[in-house]
């Protein structure tokens, strides 16, 4: 797995059975790298918690001078084990074990390593603290081939400490520190402007900036000054004294290409045009010139093209999707309509809408809502929708408005304050906030019928159509939850403590986001969705709300896709199933 070509296109590196290895390509010879891995010892690749919430699966990198391989090990041998049961595939049912940690469990023992690229014994980087109470989210090589950066956060995910470590020596010293009384991310992009300074993103004033930092460390400065937040970093152009970013301060569902200069200085620049708004990203070529230009809206299928720098002027199309929008063109009418609704409180959300083709304002039209709600990403955004967003379209225009709104602690730029405010009590200022929005609505809408309200969501939408409808029974008539997390405590032991701490610590505010809690509540029509095979928001979650909604004598519909993942998309048919089944669950009950 993972193959690496060496710096010098001489070699490659690779993972096969949670050892490392290292093939000669002209002469065939292979280095093992390491000989301890098992079923519980992975080297080179990563376990659950790294794959599913740090994005790690490659986790072994090649010096710049091709002479070492720095990698992770996970020691896994103390967490629980998941069950997964397999009742299909054969005669008898089959079991499929893997470590999970559960919120408040044992995590993986994670150490970094650095080994010669020919062979020979591992020198182990001697990070601070306990190994399975930290978090090595980050490590990448320096321009000197003897130098690693890691980053290293706690086990609440609330401080980021930037590491220097000595390849040969493995003593480590700190270079920067970063906090927050919420959590802090992984600063994904640490760029070196020199080789003493680097870029770090951070939100310790309050916005997602970029800073420049010295790695003794004697001081930084913010190269990014303005009030907005940085979404990701494009490219830094060291040489010309520019930081390339994506940003939206003025409309939260956009994205736009920014620059700034790297010493501070000034202000920032907008380079993507004012007459194209929509969603910008851009892969921008290595000496700044040029970029690989997608842009897309809602209703507008990307195109690609190519452009220069920094004039952002058209060179040539390189896929302008023209069939796909032909054929679309005559499915997204009318055009979506992105709204701002107040919610009282100083609170304004963002939202979208969709109305039948042959929408009539004197009418009275049922509401179905899409939800997310949940810290990791937004619903509301202005580009292209896909198959969904075409599957909402079908549902419009069988008679419905569509529409979505983003709450407070979704990850829209608007702020560190608006993100954190859920921290410690996920869940419960979301369907609130969902609730208000749709009663606001109501009123503000009088084409909106405020007697018949759906909501449906996937994964944490899920968990927040289960809060809407057990909290908030006098807002919806039917809801869908699909893959839902019905019990906090049953999820994974990073994503849920980063947003809500250790269950010890607050066991009020995982009784307070958990919709089982609340079951009580329901009255309206609830489906609930899941595959059995789920090994990200399990089944059992749904189990136990089954129980719970049983004994208290609540009726309730409940679909099962055997052995079908998180996606649910597994097997010929599944996809068109379950959203045939989403549509007419709401024809029959709204």
């Amino acid at each position: 797995m993972f193959a690496k070509f060496s710096p010098d296109g001489g070699r490659v590196g690779y993972v096969r059975e949670n050892n490392i290895y290292v093939e000669d390509l002209k002469s065939g010879a292979i280095a093992q790298l390491t000989k301890d891995g098992s079923v519980t010892t992975i080297n080179g690749t990563s376990d659950w918690v790294y794959e599913e919430e740090l994005s790690l699966r490659d986790c072994f990198r090649w010096s710049p001078d091709g002479r070492s391989i720095a990698y992770w090990q996970f020691d896994s041998s103390r967490i629980e084990m998941f069950t997964l049961i397999n009742d299909t595939d054969s005669l008898y049912p089959t079991i499929h074990r893997f470590p999970y940690p559960k919120v408040g469990t044992t995590n993986s023992a994670v150490r970094i390593g650095v080994v010669n690229a020919s062979g020979g014994p591992t020198k182990w980087m001697n990070v601070p603290g306990d190994p399975r109470n930290i978090y090595l989210a980050h490590m990448e090589w320096l321009r000197d081939s003897a130098t690693l950066m890691i980053q290293r956060l706690n086990r609440l995910q609330n401080t980021n400490d930037a590491l220097l470590a000595d390849a040969k020596s493995g003593i480590v010293r700190p270079a920067y520190h970063d906090e927050n009384k919420a959590w802090v991310n992984v600063s994904s992009h640490v760029d070196w402007v020199n080789d003493s300074e680097f870029l770090w993103t951070s939100e310790k004033d309050g916005w997602r900036h970029v800073f420049r930092v010295r790695k003794d460390p004697t001081g930084e400065r913010l190269i990014t000054p303005f009030d907005g937040d940085i979404l990701s970093i494009a490219a830094v152009d060291a040489g010309g004294e520019w930081l390339y970013f994506i940003a939206s301060p003025e409309n939260a569902t956009q994205r736009y290409l920014y620059r700034s200069r790297l010493d501070g200085t000034g202000g920032v620049e907008r380079i993507t045009p004012s007459n194209q708004p929509g969603t910008h990203s851009y892969d921008i070529s290595p000496d700044w010139h040029w970029a690989i230009h997608r842009y897309s809206r809602f209703d507008v299928p990307p195109i690609v093209d190519l452009i220069s720098l920094p004039d952002h002027h058209f060179v040539r199309t390189l896929t302008d999707n023209a069939v796909l929008r032909q054929k679309a063109a005559s499915l997204v009418q009318p055009p979506v309509e992105f709204f701002k609704i107040d919610i009282g409180g100083g609170v304004v959300l963002d939202g979208w809408m969709m109305k039948p083709s042959n929408f009539d304002p004197t009418r009275k039209y049922p509401l179905q809502m899409y939800v997310y709600g949940e810290v990791a990403n937004q619903t509301v955004l202005d580009s292209w929708g896909g198959n969904r967003m075409l599957f909402h379209r079908a549902l419009a225009n069988e008679g419905y408005i569509v529409a979505s709104v983003d709450n407070r602690g979704t990850p829209a730029p608007k702020g560190a304050a608006w993100r954190k405010i859920v921290y410690g009590t996920l869940g419960d200022l979301s369907s609130k906030e969902q609730a208000a929005a749709v009663r606001a609505m109501i009123a503000t809408y009088p084409f909106i019928e405020g007697t018949r309200v759906g909501i449906w969501g996937w994964s944490g939408g899920g968990s927040n159509t289960l809060n809407a409808m057990f909290r908030f029974p006098d807002v919806y008539t039917a809801g869908i939850a699909v893959a839902p997390m019905p019990d906090q405590k049953l999820y994974d032991t990073i994503y849920q403590e980063r947003y809500m701490g250790l269950p010890v610590e607050n066991p009020e505010g995982y009784r307070i986001g958990s919709p089982i809690n609340f079951a009580e509540g329901l009255k309206g029509k609830l489906l609930i969705v899941h595959g059995s095979g789920d090994d990200n928001v399990h089944f059992q979650g749904t189990e136990r709300l089954v129980n719970r909604l049983v004994e208290l004598g609540k009726p309730f519909d409940l679909m099962v896709y055997s052995n079908r993942t998180h996606n649910i998309d597994e097997g010929k048919g599944t996809t068109l199933h379950i959203y045939n089944l989403i549509a007419r669950y709401i024809r029959e009950h709204l």
